[in-house]
């Protein structure tokens, strides 16, 4: 795989929207998601952008600028869609961090949880046929760059660790271990949201988003789907690389004890 392919370079803007029949578009313009997802990306990119002063090794610092260069294009790209496409949405205003570690740190361990079921989704939309594979296809950078993105977080999590002085190395761990458990309380909701149509959360849209696909695919089914997904993804980077463990191994929990049928 070519250094090319881990890095699109992209202009949302100038991307030439696929028609869409009159159903296709009023399927894409029911999904209750754009708002969020456009919100999200930007709150997301204003705080990986503002932690990137934060970080006093300037290679180090490229990267996280870069990841949060590409969050913000994340977010063009969905105005740029919902424009396009007539989805009404309001632009969200800037976002101001407040604890720079703490806010970075509390999106990296969010888009751990987003981007594992993104990975999913995005290969329902593409193998269901409900839109058109040239619309799809538009996002497969975005979900790419998310894999990148974890990626680097987790191993930058991993290295921000070892920095720290052995003593100041435990209370390190409890703030992530905090801010973890708030991710996974603010998705606890989730599987039973999989099967109501009407909830929806700025902090679980990806992940209760499978119905909204026109699937009818079981939370079983879309944790499979998710797993291999992930692997497949992850598999294309060195291996020497630490990997995303917390989310993957949740749901292969949940996918070996759920019955088939939920």
């Amino acid at each position: 795989m070519r250094l090319r392919n881990f890095c699109e370079v992209f202009e949302p803007e100038a991307i030439r929207w696929p028609a869409l029949g009159e159903a296709e578009r009023t399927r894409l313009v029911g999904l209750p998601f754009w708002q969020e997802a456009v919100s999200t990306e930007s709150r997301t990119s204003g705080k990986v952008m503002a932690a990137a002063q934060l970080e006093p090794d300037a290679e180090l610092r490229k990267v996280i600028e870069l990841q949060g260069f590409e969050e913000k294009r994340h977010a063009r790209l969905l105005a740029a869609l919902t424009s396009h496409y007539r989805i009404p949405i309001q632009t969200p205003p800037p976002h101001v961090p407040r604890s720079l570690e703490n806010e970075f740190l509390l999106a990296g361990f969010g888009e751990c949880f987003d981007s594992f079921f993104a990975f999913g989704l995005i290969d329902i939309a593409r193998s269901s046929g409900i839109f058109t594979p040239e619309l799809v296809q538009i996002f497969e950078p975005v979900v790419q760059e998310e894999a990148r993105h974890i990626l680097f977080f987790v191993n930058w999590v991993k290295y921000r660790r070892a920095q720290l002085p052995w003593w100041k190395r435990p209370l390190f761990r409890l703030r992530c271990g905090y801010l973890i458990l708030k991710q996974v309380a603010s998705r606890v909701g989730t599987a039973k949201a999989f099967n109501e149509a009407d909830t929806r959360s700025a902090d679980n849209f990806t992940m209760t988003s499978a119905q909204d696909l026109g699937s009818n695919l079981t939370l079983h089914d879309l944790l499979g789907r998710c797993l291999a997904e992930n692997d497949r993804r992850m598999a294309l980077y060195d291996p020497r690389l630490v990997r995303p463990r917390l989310v993957p191994t949740l749901a292969r929990l949940f996918y070996r004890i759920l019955p088939a049928n939920i």
